[in-house]
């Protein structure tokens, strides 16, 4: 799944792909907000993205399962 967070006083957004469900960013970003600490997301290539939750301004979850592109059965 693409995800997109915008920073406030940023930009451009950043972008990460990563196997974790939309549910679970959820609870981790209401988390992070209401502790005031960091949004952590990790990509299948085990790189890591920190985000304070107060810089956060938005978050923009993607589909969780990508349509197939080209030629073949549905």
């Amino acid at each position: 799944m693409e995800i997109k967070i915008g920073i406030q006083n940023v930009a451009r957004e950043v972008t990460v792909d990563t196997e974790t469900s939309a549910a679970d960013i959820e609870k981790r970003l209401a988390q992070a907000i209401a502790d005031g600490g960091v949004l952590a997301i990790a990509d299948p290539k085990g790189r890591k993205v920190l985000v304070p939750a107060t810089s956060i301004a938005y978050v923009d979850l993607g589909q969780e399962k990508a349509r197939p592109v080209g030629f073949g059965s549905v």
